[in-house]
């Protein structure tokens, strides 16, 4: 079976509901909190790659941070910026097996990665 990475926010209810899904299909499960180790440019780029839905769904353009930084969720340039800036308003829980990226939201979409 495939290691999933978990972007994980240990706050964040969503966050903890796609831990306790993949954890009781038996999945191994590399969490990754992407507040205390936030993601390099490179990630972020490698990522957005791989992101299904398209790169706005992976800003909580509802932050104030966001919000202040007038940016549009559309250009990749800026959301990688804004990412790289302010860490917290990356939507979660993102769950990624290196070949595809899946935001779960709600925390069942992460499911898909195992199909």
């Amino acid at each position: 079976m495939t290691r999933i990475t978990l972007l994980h926010n240990p706050r964040c209810s969503k966050s903890r509901q796609a831990l306790a899904l993949l954890e009781e299909r038996g999945v191994e499960v590399a969490v990754r909190r992407y507040l205390d180790e936030p993601l390099d440019e490179a990630e972020l780029r490698a990522l957005i790659d791989r992101l299904e839905g398209g790169v706005e769904r992976l800003v909580r353009t509802k932050e104030a941070e966001w919000k202040a930084l007038a940016a549009d969720a559309s250009d990749p340039e800026q959301v990688i910026g804004a990412l790289l800036a302010h860490p917290r308003i990356m939507e979660r829980p993102i769950a990624d097996d290196g070949q595809r990226a899946v935001i779960g939201r709600p925390p069942e979409d992460i499911l898909a990665l195992l199909a």
